[in-house]
């Protein structure tokens, strides 16, 4: 995963701060409902909104508060159109701490789901790793730690069931993404109690359409989808084409709402997680979770025209 230039990053950054103070209008062509789509999470039933927000790369800003300030207004924005899940991990340099940052300033701590992960070889260090984070986003609990890659999983998974019947975190999860390692995935939801499974997914990667996505389903496993736009590349090989007329069928105004209804649409998805540090990318992805969404005709349809 490439490294992101700050001195790029902080140009563009500083045209979002001064935009910033229009955040609070709506954007044309991205009608956003009070009430986005939900979904349950099987193993207690609390609802979550279907479109959450990641932060890999996008947050991973240092110190720079320009910057800090323009992904602090991203937050407040994806809370205000409905959005709870924010996503990070400790790979993700500065994200957990610009997290922090952001629900302090807008005063969020207690309307998101704090989705982090554990990511340390030593199981020993696990713990130690895990309350540094919840340090980080400055939250009372963490509600979703994630063994990041499967880094470890024979140690931390332990832990993490141990942590969750204290009540130091509310659920337990695993990750995997880009495809590798998905019967290792696979393997683990079949013999552990998980409550998560964290997966790539998009109308081009649909390998665990096969077998993690019924697994999920038979054995009432949450599912967040990573990665889906490619981390960009996606909506970026589609800008120059139109989208087809039928995208209107299902309240869609931009590519990047076609693939976020596509993914959020199949029944065993529970919220896909797109990175921004745009407001404007955070109210299109936001308003992909309410309107129509695609049945299973249109869903091909979706599919054929992003292959072709």
């Amino acid at each position: 995963m490439s490294t992101v230039r700050i001195p790029e990053r902080r140009r563009a950054l500083r045209l979002l701060a001064a935009a910033g103070a229009c955040a609070a209008l709506p954007s044309a062509g991205y009608a956003q409902s009070a009430a986005p789509l939900t979904r349950s999470i099987p193993s207690t039933g609390e609802r979550i909104p279907a479109v959450g927000l990641g932060t890999w790369i996008t947050f991973n800003v240092g110190n720079d508060t320009v910057a800090r300030d323009a992904c602090a207004e991203v937050m407040r924005s994806f809370v205000a159109a409905g959005g709870r899940m924010i996503d990070t991990s400790p790979m993700y340099g500065s994200s957990q701490d610009v997290i922090g940052y952001g629900l302090r300033k807008g005063g969020l701590a207690e309307r998101v789901f704090a989705a982090d992960k554990v990511w340390v070889s030593s199981g020993a260090r696990g713990r130690e790793q895990i309350e540094q984070s919840r340090r980080k986003w400055q939250v009372d609990r963490l509600d979703l730690v994630q063994v990041h890659n499967l880094l470890g999983w024979q140690e931390h998974l332990p832990t993490l069931f141990a942590m969750k019947a204290a009540g130091q975190i509310r659920y337990v999860g695993i990750t995997t993404s880009e495809g590798r390692r998905n019967r290792d995935i696979e393997a683990l939801m079949r013999d552990r109690p998980i409550d998560f499974v964290q997966i790539t997914y998009n109308p081009v990667d649909r390998e665990v359409e096969e077998r993690i996505l019924p697994l999920a389903r038979d054995r009432g496993i949450a599912v967040i989808v990573n990665r889906p736009f490619r981390e960009g590349e996606l909506t970026r090989s589609l800008a120059g084409r139109p989208l087809p007329a039928w995208a209107a069928e299902i309240d869609c105004t931009t590519w990047a709402q076609l693939i976020l209804k596509f993914i959020v649409s199949h029944p065993a998805v529970t919220c896909a997680i797109p990175a921004t540090s745009k407001v404007a990318h955070v109210r299109e992805n936001m308003a992909a979770a309410s309107g129509r969404m695609p049945d299973a005709a249109l869903r091909k349809r979706v599919i054929a025209v992003v292959e072709h």
